[in-house]
């Protein structure tokens, strides 16, 4: 299958899934330890909009920078990935690929596409049965784009595409009642 690269200026949804769908989370520290590796590999190169890590997969949204090569890119994304399967074989003394293929990507170009992926990844925890409350989840985003603590995450653009925190909630708990498969993205 041949990817799409990724190029400057555009927004990505970017996922995977653990291979034969293992977790690639596997105790908590390792959550924060993928942050931390997007932290370290990807800020450089783009704006991490919103992210939700499950126990078997990941979600994340990111822009990426102007200026910026797709090398450049693709190379800081296959640096994350690496590094974070290298640390899992080694601490969990396993073998081969922990991710079941290369990251899906998919460009993002019209707003409204944009806001209701943003919801999309912030419920994913409840669509998968983790939670019944999203906002309890913390391995996602949510709570770090409504608090005033400091972030990587691009707070501002996001809150913005909503007018304001308030609305950014109200927003997300409508889409929670209205989660039907008819208002959910697959």
């Amino acid at each position: 299958m041949k990817y799409e690269p990724l190029i400057e200026d555009q927004y990505y949804h970017i996922y995977n899934r653990g291979n034969n769908k293992e977790n690639i989370f596997i105790e908590d520290k390792n959550y924060n330890y993928f942050l931390k590796l997007i932290s370290k590999y990807l800020i450089s190169v783009c704006s991490v909009l919103s992210y939700c890590l499950l126990k078997n997969h990941f979600h994340f949204l990111v822009k990426t920078n102007e200026n910026t090569s797709s090398k450049d890119i693709s190379q800081a994304f296959s640096n994350l990935f690496n590094a974070y399967s290298k640390s899992i074989n080694k601490s969990y003394n396993r073998t081969g690929s922990l991710f079941q293929d290369r990251f899906s990507r998919v460009k993002i170009t019209e707003e409204l596409y944009l806001k209701n992926l943003i919801l999309y990844i912030h419920l994913n925890p409840v669509h998968h049965g983790f939670v019944k409350n999203f906002e309890k989840y913390k391995q996602s985003s949510y709570q770090s784009l409504i608090s005033a603590k400091p972030t990587h995450l691009d707070r501002d653009f996001v809150i913005g595409l909503f007018d304001d925190t308030f609305n950014f909630i109200a927003t997300h708990k409508q889409h929670k009642i209205n989660m039907g498969k008819e208002y959910y993205l697959e």
